[in-house]
């Protein structure tokens, strides 16, 4: 077997609780050695992208137990890439932290940090619905700590309604697990997928339902509409390179929902034949309209950075939603943009909010201010799909990819008005920061998103020059996303191919040919 494939879930297990146990009162080892694991944990996302580049699923049987009877994790195209998405995003991001001090402003933020990375990758790469479970629980008991890192009356509030929302979302995954399982007696994802094939139709209604609770929590997961009001408050309060790590975590859930109704629940399989797209498109388009609109309304520059996360998913299922290999490819590609765009934006934000505070409105001028205002002008024209950067191309192939569909219109529509809204929100919030005249006497409150955090501890000194380093090496992403655009699609083109021939995938797993 080849054991690069749990590489990505092993070190960070190994790297975190080494952190906490031997490491906890040495905060420049603790930061040397998680940023040695993240760099260790890219070249390693590298390694096992270059092995699936070339179209051959491999599997990984824990225990050397085989599938359906033991826990098999599974490397394909798309969990790859997700992995080096990963990998990719946490680079800056713990530089960054280390870079502003923000890892210093409570405890284990860099365990914490590496069992978030076990979390996401174990996602990706699990190949057993149980065990996605199980990985989605180890990144949001991690997220929970992060999201409170540092303390603070607002940031524990919005704590602890993002740890309710997600026990919600955690408590319908059981429910459609077990719905699964009671009607197919198996929840290995590719056993899965043969079983819900051989059931007769008239036995399937309980399958449907279990499918539905299911897409109901990846949903919960990607902040669809009306699913969506939990993210905005926890997000904007919690620290900011805690919140641009967590734009990954919106995306385990349009992967999950792509993993499992392209392969279980596929749009050629008859008994859930237009179970999910119908009503998830429109989902889709309200989600960006909603996302567009709070970007235009927000007055604090972390909300408004949130809905644009919003907003970039409501776009990214858009795509996902038609559930054809072309758009699936333009969605893959778009995954890669908006995950590195929403985290620059959230990483500008915070070099914003420590200088002047985060409300949008005019302040006195700030240190760096024209290097700040130039990173937002990047980061905003990428988030709204201007060209040249890779937005653009991203929102070309999808609105390329929705042409054939019979709501065109409406989809087309919606991208473009809602790119327009984008596009207005983000220039009213930079011209009011860094353009519009000081008022000495008009006085904001901006400690948070929500209110004064005074009980908040002090910022440590920050390191400005690594911060920086930090957030242009986000912009080096989208700027190598976008001069790559060819090979990019040329690979997520191949990953859709494969993503809609579930047969290769049933038969790498199980061992056997269909």
């Amino acid at each position: 077997m080849n054991h690069w494939i749990v590489a990505p879930i092993v070190l960070p297990a190994i790297l975190a609780p080494f952190i906490i146990m031997v490491l906890r009162y040495h905060l420049d080892l603790q930061r040397i050695f998680s940023v040695a694991g993240v760099v260790a944990l890219l070249g390693i996302a590298l390694t096992i992208t270059a092995q699936a580049s070339g179209g051959v699923i491999q599997v990984y049987e824990l225990g050397d137990w085989p599938a359906p009877f033991g826990i098999v994790m599974v490397l394909d195209r798309m969990s790859a890439m997700m992995v080096l998405l990963t990998a990719l995003l946490a680079l800056p991001i713990v530089l960054y932290a280390i870079a502003s001090g923000w890892d210093d402003r409570g405890k284990h933020f860099h365990a914490l940090f590496h069992f978030q990375l076990m979390g996401v990758c174990g996602a990706f790469l699990t190949g057993d619905a149980f065990n996605l479970f199980v990985f989605f629980e180890v990144l949001l008991i991690a997220s929970y700590g992060l999201m409170t890192h540092g303390g603070g009356a607002v940031r524990l509030k919005a704590g602890v309604q993002y740890v309710a929302y997600n026990l919600l979302g955690s408590t319908l995954f059981l429910f459609a697990l077990g719905t699964i399982y009671g009607v197919t007696g198996t929840l290995n994802m590719a056993d899965i997928a043969l079983r819900v094939a051989e059931i007769p139709a008239e036995d399937t209604a309980l399958l449907r339902v279990g499918a539905v609770l299911l897409l109901l929590v990846f949903c919960i997961k990607a902040a669809v509409l009306p699913l969506h009001f939990w993210l905005p408050a926890s997000y904007a309060n919690a620290p900011l390179p805690v919140a641009a790590l967590f734009a990954i975590m919106t995306k385990v859930g349009a992967y999950s929902i792509l993993r499992m109704y392209t392969l279980a629940f596929g749009p050629d399989v008859e008994v859930t034949q237009g179970l999910v797209g119908d009503w998830l498109q429109p989902a889709a388009l309200l989600t960006l309209a909603v996302g567009a609109i709070g970007i235009l309304g927000s007055q604090h520059i972390a909300r408004m950075v949130a809905f644009c996360a919003i907003a970039s998913m409501g776009t990214l299922l858009i795509a996902i939603s038609q559930f054809t290999p072309g758009a699936t490819a333009a969605a893959l590609y778009y995954v890669f943009h908006s995950t590195l765009a929403t985290a620059l934006l959230f990483l500008i934000a915070d070099l914003i909010m420590e200088r002047q505070g985060g409300a949008i409105a005019p302040k006195p001028p700030m240190p760096q201010s024209g290097l700040i205002a130039a990173l937002f002008f990047v980061g905003a024209i990428a988030m709204a799909g201007m060209p040249p950067l890779s937005g653009f191309v991203g929102k070309l192939l999808v609105l390329d990819a929705s042409r054939d569909a019979s709501d065109a219109t409406s989809v087309w529509a919606v991208i473009l008005i809602g790119s327009f809204v984008t596009i207005v929100g983000l220039a009213r919030a930079g011209t009011l920061i860094f353009w519009k005249s000081y008022d000495a006497e008009v006085v904001t409150t901006d400690e948070t998103a929500e209110g004064e955090n005074a009980s908040a501890p002090a910022a440590p000194e920050p390191q400005p020059g690594l911060a920086f380093t930090a957030v242009f090496g986000a912009v080096a992403g989208l700027v190598l996303l976008t001069l790559f655009a060819g090979p990019a699609l040329e690979y997520t083109s191949k990953t859709a191919e494969q993503l809609f021939t579930p047969e290769n995938y049933i038969s790498a797993v199980l061992g056997r040919e269909e």
